[in-house]
């Protein structure tokens, strides 16, 4: 077991070598060595292993079954017909359970061996797609939403959230030594990072784009949010918000989920200006001694808002002008077609927990893997948007390919948006088990099950039709960003969760504890009366969560900022 801190790992890490060729040449494990296991977070891997089997492995003595999770850089989520039919193939070749999409557009590969690491991390790359900083103490993948109505001004918000994606990568040549085998430079490995330096942020960093009135990427959500400001079909530039995060510890009130501050607005041109500074001030005033402590939420409630602001403003030589106007509807997706401004046709698919794949009850992988290879061959600018909340848009397609794709996604049973209940559809779940290390119960294999047992109640009171937004994790970390559910499940142990409660519709209200470490009987039970009220009690239009703060069902005592207000 290493010894080293994440920061002493970093800081000795000669720009994120260390001696990750020599543990990928080790022939005796399927594992990294210790410190290598955290440098390779920032090439885009984490190392785990199936917990499924682990305690048989151990009474076997053999090492856990090790593999690797391979995590894409896919700024707002976008991919070419031709890049998804090489991500399927990688996914069939290298990879264990199909393709996943994360909670952050990208494309998650699971079950990778060690030893076809490097091919795997290859073939990525083919496809022009890469891996880097995708995990690890630094920008990760940068969230877009996902709106294919606003056809110009999704385009305008793309690029500039690409643009910030490739500023925000480290500088360091040492991904493209260790997986492309790229040469050092004469005079061995140079380590310049301007805006990194030697040990990178305190820790993880996330960006998201969002487009009014759909805060389909939970804005508020991010450590830097961007929120579109559009005139005359054109932004103009964007609200910032600081200080997201859904990170939580259980039982330790120093740790909690938090929603951005809105600071001001920043025109187009000052916004890489505006990114870097932020991430800078996160990188010198961040916590590195309590890694728990240590995102840019807990900078600033430690620093607070005024003076983080001022230094943000000062390092990018701007003033932040007052916030402009804006309002948001929902943060969920839109299902089924709809018609963009240019005339083209997109179709939104629901994916549960975004997993793709070829199983006994579906063959979604092959469905998607046929409408790419049409929608490649006709050439005609077609893409695939993978959204922040685990679902798919298949974008950009002529009114006369539009039949062609529908009746694939007949054939292929990929229409679940159409016979899904609401709840089935806004449903989001982290993978948990068997492989993160951290999940302390199921999430993504628990939710079919779960969604069937709260429709079934919906159904009693008359319900099936509303929509309330259910998300489960399988531990206090927040990666399928439960603290903005109505109702969501944070894992405490196998079978018993925390219930939470109270969030509303847009994205703008973190919810709280209502239940502590409970099972599934107690959890259908309290939902079951608190259902019934909701459907005798309820407003005209009022959501599950709002009913529940209005008659302060939930209340809020954490001390975290828990709504955000235009």
């Amino acid at each position: 077991m290493s010894t080293h801190s994440v920061e002493d790992i970093k800081r000795a890490s000669i720009g994120l070598r260390g001696s990750l060729l020599e543990s990928l040449a080790d022939p005796l494990t399927g594992s990294l060595r210790e410190d290598d296991q955290t440098l390779i977070k920032y090439h885009g891997s984490y190392q785990q292993d199936d917990r499924d089997v682990r305690e048989a492995r151990r009474v076997a003595k053999l090492e856990p079954a090790y593999s690797f999770m391979i995590r894409t850089r896919t700024p707002g989520g976008v991919v070419t017909p031709a890049q998804w039919l090489k991500l399927d193939a990688i996914a069939t070749t290298f990879a264990e359970r199909g393709l996943r999409i994360t909670t952050r557009q990208a494309f998650q590969f699971h079950g990778v061996i060690k030893t076809e690491l490097k091919s795997t991390m290859q073939a990525i790359n083919a496809a022009l797609i890469d891996t880097l900083a995708a995990c690890g103490d630094v920008n990760r993948n940068v969230a877009v939403s996902a709106n294919p109505l606003q056809s110009d001004v999704h385009a305008e918000v793309y690029a500039h959230a690409a643009a910030v994606s490739e500023h925000l990568l480290p500088n360091t040549r040492a991904y493209y030594e260790i997986w492309l085998d790229e040469e050092q430079v004469a005079g061995g490995p140079q380590v310049d990072e301007p805006v990194y330096g030697e040990t990178y942020l305190p820790r993880k960093f996330k960006i998201g784009f969002a487009i009014p009135p759909f805060n389909d990427v939970d804005v508020f959500a991010q450590d830097l949010g961007f929120i579109a400001i559009v005139e005359a079909g054109r932004v103009i530039g964007y609200n910032v918000a600081v200080g997201g995060g859904m990170g939580a510890t259980h039982g330790d009130a120093e740790t909690y989920p938090r929603l951005a501050n809105v600071i001001g607005f920043v025109p187009v041109d000052a916004l890489k200006a505006v990114a870097t500074a932020v991430v800078t001030v996160q990188r010198d005033w961040g916590n590195r001694t309590v890694r728990k402590r240590a995102r840019l939420k807990y900078t600033i409630d430690d620093h607070g808002l005024d003076n983080f602001k001022a230094e943000v403003e000062k390092r990018a030589g701007i003033t932040l002008e007052p916030d402009r106007p804006w309002a948001f509807e929902h943060n969920n997706d839109r299902f089924g077609w709809v018609e963009g401004e240019d005339g083209r046709w997109h179709l939104t698919l629901a994916l549960p927990a975004g997993r793709i794949v070829d199983d006994t009850q579906v063959r979604h992988l092959s469905g998607l893997r046929e409408i790419a290879r049409v929608l490649d061959a006709a050439n005609e600018g077609a893409e695939f948007r993978m959204t922040a909340n685990q679902n798919l848009v298949i974008a950009g397609i002529p009114a006369a390919r539009r039949d062609a794709v529908d009746a694939l996604v007949a054939v292929y049973a990929l229409d679940a948006h159409r016979s899904a209940t609401p709840l089935q559809r806004d449903a989001i779940a982290c993978v948990a088990l068997p492989t993160c290390g951290l999940a302390m119960a199921e999430a993504e294999r628990y939710l079919p099950e779960l969604t069937g047992h709260i429709d079934a109640l919906m159904a009693r009171h008359g319900l099936a039709d509303a929509p309330i937004n259910l998300r489960v994790s399988g531990c206090p970390n927040g990666c399928s960003r439960p603290y903005l559910g109505e109702i969501a499940l944070v894992g405490k142990a196998p079978g018993r969760y925390n219930l939470m409660l109270g969030a509303d519709h847009r994205g703008q209200r973190i919810n709280t504890l209502h239940r502590e470490n409970i099972d599934e009987t107690a959890i259908l039970a309290e939902l079951d009366s608190l259902l019934a009220r909701y459907a005798k009690e309820r407003g005209t239009d009022e959501g599950f969560g709002d009913f529940l703060v209005r008659n302060a069902v939930v209340a809020y005592d954490h001390p975290s900022h828990y709504e955000v207000t235009a």
